[in-house]
């Protein structure tokens, strides 16, 4: 069970020669999923070597530029490379009319099969589920219909103590898979084996929550409760608060109150404004309320065991 976290982009607005939009590629169970699709996505991509095959799910929190514009590149370029496999896309209402137009006018049609999930409620929802994950949407608070993702393993079956069974000569291997389900033991005499002498708690299932641009809004709290890992966007200083209101985005001190009150394991901020040069004083100020913080960076792989490791100098 692991769960890995490339940084592609993590700066808001417009691209710069070392800034780079959102975008971000988690690997988590052996499932590959890209989230945001800034400007120069795929460079990105080329660059920390993300296997362009491998992408076959990409979620888009919102239709800001600044996180859907390398969209329609990177669906031409999977044309190019002959791509075959059904892609999944999972964003706002409109976006499929937003592509598809460009397809359209453009004359790029694909030959591999475009699913658009579009997504319209302000509740969570359950948009994604396989045998091993489930995403769920979070709802955000920004100037357009927004989304943060949780990304989440599925339990795995309890794990057989081998040493505990082989004391029971009654137990055979046909029944391991009813104890591995967590069911207990009946031997003939009636007496129970409870299950957890016979298995193994199994590892933690591993967490990662997206929360792309919004205002502080802790009653998404609950939704995220106890994650592993949280990229929280920090688009301000509490010095410039006073534009959170009216552009719909958060400081650092309120990403970090978010992660404090979640009970996260640790927190990525991103998405800084052009306006500050010192992104340490991003780390500073959330150190005051959640000591476990990172800043985002492109090009860096974090995982839940370890912080930061570097992929490119």
């Amino acid at each position: 069970m692991s769960l890995h976290l490339t940084i592609l982009g993590c700066h808001s607005a417009t691209p710069r020669v070392n800034a780079h939009p959102t975008s971000q590629y988690l690997e988590i169970n052996n499932r590959h999923f890209l989230i945001d699709c800034g400007e120069g996505t795929q460079r990105q991509m080329r660059k920390y070597k993300v296997g362009f095959s491998k992408i076959n799910h990409i979620f888009i929190s919102h239709l800001h530029g600044d996180h859907f514009f390398g969209l329609i590149g990177l669906i031409s370029t999977f044309g190019i490379l002959n791509r075959e496999k059904d892609l999944h896309i999972y964003g706002p209402k409109g976006i499929k009319e937003i592509t598809v137009l460009q397809l359209k006018i453009s004359k790029s049609w694909t030959k591999y099969n475009i699913i658009f999930h579009e997504l319209d409620s302000n509740e969570s929802e359950l948009i994604f589920e396989d045998d091993k994950i489930t995403v769920h949407t979070i709802p955000l608070d920004h100037r357009v219909y927004t989304n943060g993702f949780l990304f989440k393993e599925k339990p795995k079956p309890r794990k057989l103590h081998i040493e505990n069974i082989q004391q029971y000569d009654e137990i055979e291997t046909c029944d391991f898979h009813n104890i591995k389900a967590g069911k207990d033991f009946v031997l003939s005499t009636g007496e129970v084996i409870p299950n957890f002498e016979l298995t193994i708690d199994p590892p933690k299932p591993k967490s990662y929550a997206f929360c792309s641009d919004t205002t502080y809004k802790p009653d998404i709290v609950p939704i995220i409760k106890d994650v592993d890992l949280l990229y929280h966007e920090a688009t301000f200083l509490k010095d410039r608060e006073d534009l959170c209101d009216k552009t719909k985005h958060s400081t650092a001190e309120q990403a970090a109150r978010i992660a404090n009150q979640a009970n996260a394991g640790k927190l990525i901020i991103g998405h800084y404004s052009s306006r500050y040069s010192n992104l340490k004083d991003f780390k500073v100020e959330a150190q005051t309320i959640f000591e476990n913080v990172e800043l985002a960076e492109a090009g860096k792989l974090y995982s839940t065991n370890s912080f930061p490791i570097e992929v490119l100098n």
